[in-house]
This record gives C-alpha cells, structure tokens and sequence, in this order.
C-alpha cells in the first residue's frame, strides 16, 4: 500500500466521536470536486475514502439525505468512486449544516474544541496526497477553487506550517516540502505512526547521506595525495635526469629517495620512514624545495645548493 493509503488508514482509526466525525465529514464535503444548488459531487481513487464517507454521511445525517455512488475503472488500474448527493432538499440540507455558502470558505463554526485536526483529516482524505518519504519529502491538497485554497493556507499556518501554493491544470494546490513540517501536520491530523515511519526514513536518507559525503571527502583526499604523489616524484626524475641528487643535501636526498621507492605513500607514511622523523608539514616544506630545485633544472638555470 501507497504511504498516502497509511496515511488515510490513520485518520480513520482517530475519527471516534461525534465532533470528530462532523468535522471531518465537513473537510470532505467543503473539499469535494463541486457544490452547487442542486448536486454536490465528491471524486476519489482511495478505498479508505469510499468506505468512510458514506458511513460519516449516514452518522450525521441518517437516512435523510440520499447517496448515490458510480465506479469508474482507470486504464492504471485503479478506481474513480463518484459520490453524488442530488436534490436541491437535500443539498440545503447539508449546505445548512455545514454553513456552506456560495462562495465556499472554511466557517470555524463548524469546527468545535480539538475538532481541527479532524477537520484537516477530512481534508486530506478528499484532496490530500503526500509522497512516498522514501522517494522524496512532498505533501499536498488539490483545492477545488482558490478561494479554498487561500483559506486552508492560513488554517494550515494557525497549526504550525507553512505552505507554499501553486496553479496547477486542475486547480490550485498547496504543497509542504520540508520533512520536519510534513512530519508535525501528519502527526496533528492523526497520523503519528506515520510520522514515526517519516522520521525513520529520514534517518536512514541523514545516515546515507552522510555516509557518501565522507566516502566523497576520502576520495577527494586520496585523489589529492595520489596527483600530488605524482607530482612529487615528477619532480624528483627531474633532478634525477640532471644529475642533481649528489647536489642535495642529506635530508632532501634521503626524502627523495624514499619518495621513489614508495611513490603511493602519504605525507604522514613518509614521515615516520625518515632516520629523523619530522611532522607532516617539515616534510611538505621538503618536498616543496625539491619542487623549486626541479623547476630551476626546468628552466635552465644553475642551481647552487
């Protein structure tokens, strides 16, 4: 199952009174694809939604208002469910109450004590998807209009988060992409496990990561001693081809040498196989004079050392 399904399954096992239900029951009507005098049509692809709204409608309002509901099979494979609730009696209905005006927009009277978290539950379960973790970190509600779309922001913004908008071909959504607020609205609309799920992943994508940036960090250090190695013994062939290491004194020959013979050593190896050790930068200091003797014999100039 779809990290979205987990999410969904969640907000049904938190929705276990009657001002949860209500408000959550609001979420998804308010959100649904279109409310008009005499139709209000709701569309979904989730199991968990077509098994919890018509338990929610028969919850809150009975046998008084009619559902109708059609399934239509994707080429994906999946399966569209249309809720239908027609009738412009029934309609007013639900339209009263629920204060569900023309114009569309969140009315907090609907939303008793500790019911928001239902309420955006319900939301999410009409229009909300959110991205496998694994994959990449993105939650987002598909609003069916712009004004819905303005109101859920500042809602979402009451809570803790900060969404980010955008105009897409059907319609306007708002989108979270930072893990840390991802994880803190699941845990507010019910779905703690999930968030225990997202932090792990997290974890796992911190761990990796910082695994390959110290694999790179190792390589670019190897790759750095290997060309400076090179260089090093570069230079060297070229005192070497001039006849110049009876010219060096005691330590820069002794440095050279061991360079020669151990050309994939680092700075520190080479360091400890000196008759005198001296540090890793004594022994840089070295090499860079036998750089600068190199480079004399390089440009045809005599050396006196």
């Amino acid at each position: 199952m779809s990290f979205s399904h987990n999410v969904r399954e969640c907000i049904r096992s938190t929705i276990t009174d009657h001002d949860r239900r209500f408000a959550c029951l609001y979420g998804m009507l308010l959100y649904g694809r279109s409310v008009t005098r005499e139709e209000i049509c709701l569309k979904s692809s989730s199991e968990v939604f077509r098994s919890m709204f018509p338990v929610l409608m028969k919850t809150v309002f009975g046998a008084s208002v009619p559902l109708t509901m059609e399934s239509c099979p994707r080429k994906d494979g999946s399966t569209l469910y249309i809720y239908r609730i027609e009738g412009e009696e029934s309609v007013t209905t639900i339209r009263h109450a629920f204060h569900i005006h023309e114009d569309r927009r969140i009315d907090m009277r609907n939303l008793p004590t500790n019911s928001m978290g239902a309420f955006l539950g319900g939301v999410f379960l009409t229009c909300g998807t959110v991205t496998d973790p694994e994959k990449e970190y993105h939650l987002e509600f598909s609003a069916p209009t712009e004004t819905l779309c303005s109101d859920l922001c500042e809602v979402l913004l009451t809570v803790g988060v900060h969404p980010s908008v955008t105009i897409r071909r059907y319609g306007w959504s708002a989108y979270l992409k930072s893990c840390d607020e991802i994880g803190d609205l699941l845990t507010f609309i019910g779905a703690q496990r999930c968030t225990l799920d997202l932090i792990d992943v997290q974890i796992d994508k911190d761990v990796k990561n910082h695994i390959n940036r110290v694999n790179n960090c190792d390589m670019a250090n190897i790759d750095k001693a290997i060309s400076a190695a090179a260089r090093q013994c570069g230079d060297i062939e070229e005192i070497i081809r001039n006849g110049g290491m009876k010219d060096l004194t005691p330590e820069l020959r002794e440095l050279a040498e061991l360079r020669m013979e151990n050309p994939h050593l680092s700075l520190a190896q080479i360091s400890e196989m000196l008759s005198k050790p001296i540090g890793r930068s004594g022994v840089n200091h070295r090499f860079r004079k036998l750089a600068a003797i190199a480079e004399a014999y390089r440009r045809g100039q005599v050396h006196d050392e």
